[in-house]
């Protein structure tokens, strides 16, 4: 019986979304405080303000693996090809085999853009979906790790993980479970979401999307603003990372049921899930440096996970959401803060709330809204999701990670 948890080294990470392509231009995009989100499309309808990757329909698949091309995997593609990621995979592949290597990526919504855009290509009167329409290659949940995998040359074990908004974050768990029970040497994880008509509509339909950017945390805000993002890391056992890696030391997970779509008033599941990370982690409350929040910018969800980490941490504990620079990336929001987490790590950076004025005056915990520098060796970072779907990441970089 496996108990303990397995903590994970990031050899490699990487990330893109609406502030940037790489980790380059991520960190520079928190640093100087600029944000990715801009006006909607007139396709993103109801959507006024969307967070956008620009560089997406530039992006092409190798041509052995055109039938996986939709706007998912030219996004998944786009990430595979920054800070050295595909070379740390195959340094990884050549190390322990392709077989030992695992995919294992979080998704909500796939490639459903592609089957929406075949409905609209079928002709007048033709209820069939067009003949060179792949179901399998693009909308299908699995079509990205199959992707991913294929483009790395990888044959291990491959899964995707749909649960809603920790999609991303759940990767990272299920690779430390696979690691553990000597399934894999080593992983791909994290998550990939793009925009698409049934993700807008839907949160209008709700009545959850933001009038301007999103503004998490603020005391007037309204709403969330979609963005879509790709965030992958390689993982593996610390011993077999440099001194210095960033770790995922622990991670917790509930699921609360409280509502479709609402999450508990109180945060039960949340607390829940924090307090199983840092079980988990060995750490205490007061071990956490910094708490990269959910902060979907929605009046329920905000106003919970400011309950839920008043429980645990008080105000001892600074806290900032990052979907004022991104939007809410929904299944591949628990990676791209991941990696914003370690990032946090390496500069000793704290990114505030943009667009910020006044902190909701109800909620009892530290809200940072301007950049703040200090040494961070722990960050806590939360993912909340429909359904009540929690998960909660610990990320650190401890002394004596082997060389």
């Amino acid at each position: 019986m496996h108990s303990a948890f397995f903590p994970l080294a990031l050899s490699a990470y990487t990330a893109v979304s609406a502030i940037g392509t790489g980790l380059d231009a991520t960190r520079k995009a928190l640093q100087d405080r600029q944000g990715g989100l801009r006006p909607a499309e007139p396709d993103d309808a109801p959507a006024r303000w969307v967070g956008r990757v620009t560089d997406i329909e530039a992006v092409e698949l190798p041509p052995e693996l055109a039938r996986f091309s939709c706007r998912n995997n030219r996004l998944a593609e786009l990430a595979l090809r920054q800070d050295g990621f595909a070379a740390a995979v195959e340094h990884a592949r050549q190390r322990f085999g392709a077989g030992r290597v695992a995919v294992i990526l979080g998704t909500s919504t796939s490639g459903i853009a592609e089957t929406e855009a075949a409905y609209r290509r079928r002709p007048k009167g033709q209820t069939a979906l067009p003949d060179d329409f792949d179901f399998a290659a693009t909308h299908d949940l699995f079509s990205l790790p199959r992707f991913v995998r294929a483009r790395l040359g990888l044959s291990g074990p491959a899964f995707s993980i749909s649960t809603a908004c920790t999609s991303g974050a759940r990767a990272f768990m299920e690779a430390s479970t696979m690691i553990q029970l000597g399934l894999c040497d080593a992983a791909v994880v994290g998550g990939v979401d793009t925009l698409c008509r049934m993700t807008l509509q839907g949160f209008g339909s709700l009545a959850l999307l933001s009038e301007g950017p999103t503004r998490p945390c603020a005391s007037d805000r309204d709403g969330i603003t979609v963005g879509e993002a790709a965030g992958f890391a390689l993982v593996v056992a610390p011993q077999h990372a440099p001194s210095g890696t960033p770790v995922l030391l622990g991670a917790g997970a509930s699921s609360d049921g409280h509502h479709m779509s609402s999450p508990h008033p109180e945060g039960l599941g949340a607390v829940s899930a924090m307090q199983a990370a840092l079980a988990a982690s060995g750490l205490e409350p007061g071990q956490i440096d910094y708490i990269n929040l959910h902060g979907t910018g929605t009046r329920a969800n905000d106003s919970m996970e400011a309950r839920a980490v008043a429980h645990l941490f008080g105000r001892e504990v600074p806290c900032s959401s990052t979907k004022g620079w991104t939007g809410h990336t929904l299944g591949a929001s628990g990676a791209l803060e991941a990696v914003i987490a370690a990032l946090s790590i390496q500069d000793g950076l704290m990114p505030g709330c943009l667009g910020v004025t006044e902190i909701d005056p109800e909620f009892e915990i530290d809200i940072v809204t301007a950049n703040r520098s200090a040494p961070i060796r722990h960050v806590l970072s939360n993912s909340f999701g429909f359904g009540g779907s929690n998960c909660s990441l610990i990320i650190g970089a401890p002394a004596g990670a082997g060389a």
